[in-house]
């Protein structure tokens, strides 16, 4: 499913038209980023949480040239599923 696909699905489940759908979706999935972006995590209760997590340096190859190399250490964005997503998944 692609974002076109999920804002249709979300404007009929919310009965709002498409281009409402499109921009609460469009908000929130920004809202999301810039908390994360910012250091915050951001929970919805029964679907996840997203979180920025710290990777650190670690080797690393050049996979033309064989050599080792350096991967230096930084921050990523990480999800962690809810008990109910994971629950309707494993159904």
């Amino acid at each position: 499913m692609n974002k076109g696909e999920l804002v249709d699905k979300v404007a009929e489940k919310a009965n709002v038209t498409k281009k409402q759908a499109d921009a609460v979706l469009s908000a929130t999935i920004d809202s999301i980023m810039d908390a994360v972006s910012q250091g915050d995590k951001v929970t919805l209760v029964g679907f996840g949480s997203f979180e920025p997590r710290d990777r650190k340096e670690r080797e690393g190859r050049n996979p033309k040239t064989g050599e080792a190399m350096q991967i230096p250490a930084t921050k990523v964005p990480a999800f962690s599923a809810g008990k109910q997503f994971k629950e309707m998944v494993a159904k």
